[in-house]
């Protein structure tokens, strides 16, 4: 169901009529043209890199965004490598797009992406660039505080527990070097040390966002037979991952709390049925339609003044992070 939150977001933005989408090569393209109208035939081109749930939704997002608000939005196939997205973003630039919304292979790049794109605007998504690549109305990031995401999960975990003074944690890191898994991680640990909380991460690995590969590890981790109190993973698939392990080995999900990010559909399910205990709602609508909006104010008044989330900075938009669990899950499905 659409909440209020998000009948909110789409209220927004201006419905226009449909119109076909214009291809494209680079990595190749699959256009999903949305309507030229009230955008004045303005042209949005997506470029993403290989998607997984979370990914997929923003990328729907973003397509839906860009229908409401009636302007062509064309997203390009996949990229498997930042020569393969900086080759596809040339193209868009040539073709004439008015923006570029980027979901960069490796935001460590995204200096070469924008040498690339010129004048014309980009719209990065899902994974930030470093501050220092960032540039106010012109290359922006559009996303959620990931700051906020870890320290939602810290908290509920420890109070959840009851406040001990002291845990042991498993804590479970989505891809090496993404910037989303470092400030989760970040903000977990932070968290605790702030308030002076004794925590032991007797496991903390990578599971590169994947349920199998997260179930895997988990049993890696059991064969130890090291006291966990709690797992923290920088999403849900990984949380999923590990209730799926924990049920095989008999352990019960409901007295160890197994916590995610995202409010995937898979996530909010898994807590309805007793296994996960807590995700963060990242809103893959709200960020698609922010970027479209922030991308329409750019290509049309030269500047994202006046768009919500916007920082005093002007370097991003933010799409708050919201607590989910048992009391609200069925809000998010």
């Amino acid at each position: 169901m659409m909440n209020n939150r998000l009948k909110k977001i789409a209220a927004l933005l201006v419905a226009g009529v449909m119109v076909v989408g214009m291809t494209l090569t680079g990595c190749g393209n699959s256009s999903s043209g949305s309507g030229g109208g009230s955008a004045k035939g303005m042209k949005i081109f997506f470029s993403t890199l290989t998607l997984d749930t979370f990914k997929e939704m923003l990328q729907n997002g973003v397509v839906e965004g860009g229908k409401e608000a009636g302007v062509t939005v064309d997203v390009g196939e996949e990229c498997g490598s930042v020569d393969e997205q900086v080759a596809q973003i040339k193209q868009a630039v040539d073709a004439g797009y008015d923006a570029i919304i980027c979901n960069p292979v490796d935001a460590t790049t995204a200096l070469q992406l924008e040498v690339t794109a010129g004048d014309t605007p980009i719209l990065f998504v899902n994974s930030q660039p470093d501050e220092q690549y960032l540039e106010p109305d012109k290359y922006m990031y559009v996303g959620s505080y990931d700051k906020d995401a870890g320290n939602f999960q810290a908290e509920y975990v420890w109070n959840k527990l009851g406040q001990p003074s002291s845990m042991n944690i498993v804590l479970f890191q989505g891809e090496p070097g993404h910037p989303a898994a470092g400030l989760r991680t970040t903000a977990v640990k932070e968290y605790y040390k702030k308030n002076g909380i004794d925590v032991t991460f007797v496991f903390n690995d990578t599971a590169y966002w994947d349920t199998a590969k997260a179930a895997e590890e988990f049993k890696l981790f059991l064969k130890t037979k090291q006291p966990f109190d709690a797992v923290i993973c920088n999403n849900d698939s990984m949380a999923v991952g590990v209730v799926q392990a924990m049920r095989e080995v008999g352990l019960d999900p409901g007295k160890i709390p197994v916590v995610g990010v995202d409010a995937t559909t898979e996530g909010c399910q898994s807590i309805i049925d007793g296994g996960m205990q807590f995700t963060v709602y990242q809103s893959a609508t709200g960020q698609g339609a922010a970027a479209i909006q922030t991308a329409i104010a750019l290509a049309t008044k030269g500047t994202a003044k006046g768009i919500e989330g916007l920082t005093e900075d002007g370097y991003y938009v933010w799409v708050p992070y919201e607590p989910v669990d048992a009391s609200n899950v069925k809000d998010y499905m």
